[in-house]
């Protein structure tokens, strides 16, 4: 059986810095990306738009053109989100929106998640100015939903933790502030912000992993397989039922494709574990095998019409990107799954993290 699909955008992936980029720019070409939304949390981080602004960081000009010359000159599109600082500026905004340069801003709880050391609290956006601007031009707010510096004892509970939290605290008042701003819900993990999501207008959307749909924190946790380890946590049964209720349902035009894939060449140190799943190459399969978990029969029309509308088209249609008109093609077919060398070193795909050397879907 075979899925002829249009080329899709990853709207959510990291393609790191230097030697890696190149590599993992081909590990997205390689599974039928048209194009690739990369997170800003590099080293220095990707904090102004042009290069003659006087920042000590990279600029999302400079950024893109690195991509390119790695391979990215093939997608039809990349956007490089702006990481949002102490130093961001309306005028910031402004400026690169109107140069057609900034199309989306970052937002990463300060100290996070990896890179995420130069964040800046959120509601401090809610009063200088930088939300407003975003919304008055049409700029994107990417948001990594969860709470900072919560006690240890909240951050994960029983009954609450800081994705949980910041969906029902933070993110009501964004939108009733800023209502006409366009917002982009990245990897989110619990049944609290799909309900959020479902519930907000048709400006807000959000992305979803491929391992938030295949795993819940057990499978983490079970024999400690630290190659699931990614921010936000894997969450519960009940919030993986409702991300995975939210992509199949027929009429969903609010949740899309965004990996959130983290290559890493160094996985457990001395002082923890990095976080982030590498699935360059493997996450249409990944998100089929998703689908088939869920109940979906994607031998079937009404099955692949939902499986594509997921992959390929609600979030280029949310972010307002060209359609792609080339294709690829998913066959259900046993495909090998090995180790991605690079000259940083050896980065291991998530199902070799797991024992698991095979998957059910091939590219063909």
């Amino acid at each position: 059986m075979k899925m002829t699909l249009p080329k899709w955008y990853d709207l959510h992936m990291h393609l790191r810095q230097d030697a890696l980029i190149a590599p993992i720019v081909r590990s997205q070409i390689d599974m039928g990306c048209c194009g690739v939304l990369a997170m800003p949390n590099t080293k220095p981080p990707v904090a102004k738009v042009f290069r003659n602004d006087p920042l000590d960081s990279w600029c999302i000009e400079g950024y893109v053109d690195l991509v390119k010359k790695a391979g990215g000159e093939v997608f039809h599109d990349i956007i490089v989100p702006l990481y949002l600082t102490k130093d961001t500026t309306p005028a910031m905004i402004e400026a690169g929106a109107k140069a057609g340069v900034l199309r989306a801003c970052k937002y990463y709880p300060p100290h996070g998640t990896t890179g995420a050391d130069f964040g800046y609290p959120f509601m401090n956006f809610f009063d200088n100015g930088v939300f407003a601007a975003m919304q008055d031009h049409g700029v994107v707010l990417c948001i990594h939903g969860e709470e900072h510096h919560m006690r240890a004892e909240d951050y994960f509970a029983a009954g609450t933790n800081a994705e949980d939290f910041f969906y029902r605290e933070r993110m009501p008042k964004l939108i009733t502030k800023f209502p006409r701003l366009k917002v982009a819900c990245e990897h989110v993990t619990t049944s609290t912000a799909v309900a959020f999501v479902q519930g907000a207008g048709m400006n807000v959307a959000a992305s979803i992993t491929p391992q938030h749909l295949l795993y819940t924190v057990g499978h983490l946790l079970q024999g400690l397989k630290y190659h699931l380890y990614c921010l936000p946590l894997l969450k519960f049964e009940e919030d993986r039922a409702a991300l995975r209720a939210a992509v199949i349902d027929p009429a969903n035009t609010k949740f899309y494709a965004g990996t959130d894939s983290a290559p890493h060449t160094t996985k457990a140190t001395d002082c923890g574990c990095a976080a982030g799943c590498f699935t360059g190459g493997i996450a249409p399969q990944l998100y089929a095998m998703a689908f088939e978990e869920a109940g979906v029969d994607l031998e079937t029309k009404a099955g692949q019409k939902v499986f594509e509308a997921f992959l390929c088209h609600n979030g280029p249609a949310f972010y307002r990107l060209e359609a792609a008109k080339e294709t690829f093609t998913l066959e259900k077919a046993s495909q090998p799954v090995e180790m991605l060398e690079t000259s940083e070193g050896v980065i291991t795909p998530l199902p070799l993290g797991l024992g698991q050397d095979s998957l059910s879907w091939r590219i063909s």
